[in-house]
C-alpha cells in the first residue's frame, strides 16, 4: 500500500478534515516528492498556495503548526526553512523521548504495550467497519509475511512484517490521527514487537497460539464484526505481555539460582 497520507486525507469515508489540517499533510507530501533537505526554503506562499490548492490563510496556519512543533523555521525577510525532515517528524516528537526511556529502564516497554492496547483496540475496531478490498488484502499480505519470515527462520524480517500486519490494521480504519499515532510509533512498534517475539516465539506451541491470534483478528476484521476485532486483538497483545513477564520472571529465577549455587 502507497504511505501517502493524502490517499487517506481524501478517501475518508463521509468525513471533512480542516483545510489547515489538509494542508500540512499535502505541504509534507510536497517537501518528500521535491527531496528537500534540512536547511532548504520552502517556496514563496503564492506559488505554494498553488500548488497545493489551499488559500494563504489556510497556508499560513499549516506553516504556523508546524513552525511550532519544530519541523519548519521561519525567518524574518528571508522565508520559511526545512529543520526536520517528514520522515523523522514523529520520531523526533514522540519515539525518540520513550526510546531513551526504554533504554534507561526496560519495563517501559510494558507501558508501550499498555498503549498499544487502547491505540490498536480502536484502530481495529475502525478497522472492521471501514476495510476496503485494497486494505483486507494488505492486511492478509503482511499475515502472510510474518509466517513465510517465519518459517525461514529470520526474526528479524518477522519482527518487520508483524509490525506491518498491525500498521496496516491501523491504515484501514482510515482515521487519520491513529494512522499518524501508529506510523509515529512504527519504529518503536517494531522494536517492541521483535523484543516479544525473541522472548515468546522461543517455543514452537506459543507460535502456534500467536499464529491463531493474528487470524483472529484478520478474520474478524474480514467478517465486518468490529468487537471480535477489537476483542481479537487486545487479547492478543495481552497474551503477549503475560508471556513476556512470565519468562522475565523465570530468567530472574535462574540467576538468582546462578548466583547461589557460585557462594
Amino acid at each position: 500500500m502507497d504511505d501517502s497520507i493524502t490517499q487517506i486525507v481524501y478517501q475518508r469515508q463521509g468525513k471533512q478534515m480542516k483545510v489547515s489540517d489538509k494542508a500540512v499533510q499535502s505541504l509534507r507530501v510536497l517537501i518528500e516528492q521535491s527531496n528537500m533537505q534540512v536547511g532548504d526554503r520552502l517556496p514563496a506562499e503564492r506559488k505554494l498556495c498553488e500548488q497545493l490548492q489551499v488559500s494563504r490563510s489556510s497556508l499560513r496556519e499549516a506553516i504556523s503548526q508546524l513552525t511550532s512543533m519544530g519541523m519548519l523555521v521561519s525567518k524574518v525577510g528571508a522565508g520559511t526553512f526545512l529543520k526536520q525532515l517528514p520522515a523523522t517528524w514523529s520520531s523526533y516528537q514522540i519515539v525518540q523521548p520513550i526510546s531513551n526511556l526504554m533504554s534507561e529502564d526496560p519495563a517501559y516497554r510494558f507501558d508501550v504495550q499498555e498503549a498499544r492496547i487502547i491505540l490498536e483496540g480502536g484502530t481495529t475496531w475502525y478497522a472492521a467497519q471501514r476495510a476496503t478490498q485494497e486494505d483486507l488484502v494488505n492486511i492478509r499480505h503482511h499475515y502472510d509475511q510474518i509466517n513465510h519470515f517465519q518459517a525461514l527462520g529470520n526474526d528479524d524480517e518477522a519482527a518487520r512484517a508483524d509490525a506491518k500486519f498491525h500498521l496496516a490494521i491501523a491504515e484501514a480504519s482510515h482515521n487519520l490521527v491513529l494512522i499518524q499515532m501508529m506510523r509515529g510509533l512504527f519504529d518503536l512498534l517494531q522494536f517492541n514487537v521483535a523484543l516479544g517475539r525473541r522472548k515468546v516465539y522461543s517455543e514452537a506451541h506459543r507460535f502456534d497460539q500467536l499464529h491463531d491470534q493474528h487470524f483472529q483478528v484478520m478474520n474478524a476484521i474480514e467478517r465486518r464484526d468490529p468487537e471480535a476485532a477489537r476483542k481479537a486483538v487486545c487479547g492478543h497483545i495481552e497474551f503477549v505481555v503475560q508471556q513476556v513477564r512470565m519468562i522475565d520472571e523465570e530468567e530472574a529465577r535462574r540467576q538468582r539460582a546462578s548466583r547461589l549455587n557460585r557462594i
